[in-house]
């Protein structure tokens, strides 16, 4: 833990340096602290140099307690924290909870949980070297029945995640992250089970994903998808969403990284708009790029 905590004042002091790494969590100006940090991440062309800088975003709210998010260049969300869990409120006020009682403090929240875990993607044990690489493959051989041999077989889940760490050798885990984020919306959307019943490998959907960021366009391409789903299962887009937005809402207060959560909620959000600003939105779109644009790679 004391290596670390060196280790994050050492990167403070080459990324930040005109702030005292011992105050830089304290002080309440932690929005442009955040700000500064990418500018300087940027400048060196460390990270996602074609990106935007931080975006915040706040949920429309009569009053406390307010939601702010902050994305990162890159794609990787993270919001303001809330310590207490829904059932003390009935005993506990908003601000005994931590819950922020206006839309600047919870926009400083949010920076400072994002500041965090920018400066820890800057350790050396947040970057995939071959060491790392080994680490999470036994990690993910124990959390599954395979075997380390299933490491070398694309074919095969842990085959696939060896394969995704091997082809971003060098990155931090915060670019490494939006790689995995359109993998799990492509699971979760149902699109990597109908690549495999066209025979794809998975070394070849890694490889075709990898080419691509998640856009508005892979964003319209989605909620298609679930625009299909709801006319052959009406009521699940409903269902979905509800299930996106409390996820949302439990990863946000227990402070994880939310872009797959929040995805979710956009492509579902954006497929109901669809639907009912346009009767006519199901009919599939001719350069639907899941499947069509795979299939003829492949």
């Amino acid at each position: 833990m004391d290596r670390t905590l060196e280790s994050l004042r050492h990167i403070i002091a080459q990324v930040l340096p005109h702030r005292d790494p011992a105050l830089v969590f304290k002080d309440l100006n932690v929005v442009s602290m955040l700000q500064e940090f990418w500018e300087g991440k940027q400048q060196q062309r460390a990270a996602f140099p074609s990106e935007g800088l931080v975006v915040y975003e706040s949920l429309p709210s009569p009053g406390p307690p307010f939601v702010s998010y902050v994305t990162l260049p890159g794609g990787s969300c993270f919001g303001n924290f809330q310590r207490a869990q829904d059932k003390e409120m009935e005993n506990n006020s908003m601000e005994d909870m931590g819950c922020c009682l206006s839309r600047a403090e919870a926009r400083r929240d949010a920076a400072k949980v994002a500041l965090i875990n920018s400066l820890f993607n800057e350790l050396p044990s947040r970057r995939i070297t071959k060491e790392f690489i080994m680490e999470s493959v036994q990690e993910a051989v124990a959390s599954t029945s395979g075997t380390l041999d299933d490491a070398d077989d694309p074919s095969t889940s842990v085959g696939a995640y060896h394969y995704m760490l091997e082809s971003n050798m060098g990155k931090t885990m915060l670019e490494f992250q939006e790689l995995m984020t359109i993998f799990q919306l492509l699971h979760w959307n149902g699109s990597l089970k109908a690549l495999r019943e066209t025979k794809c490998s998975r070394q070849e959907v890694i490889s075709y994903y990898s080419q691509y960021s998640l856009d508005e366009k892979m964003r319209s391409h989605m909620a298609l998808d679930w625009i299909m789903k709801e006319q052959e299962t009406p009521g699940i887009l409903s269902q979905e969403l509800r299930m996106a937005l409390r996820e949302l809402e439990e990863a946000r207060k227990a402070g994880q990284e939310l872009r797959f959560y929040k995805e979710k909620k956009e492509i579902l959000s954006l497929a109901l708009t669809q639907i009912y600003s346009d009767p006519d939105t199901s009919s599939p779109s001719d350069d639907q790029l899941s499947l069509t644009a795979l299939c003829g790679y492949h």
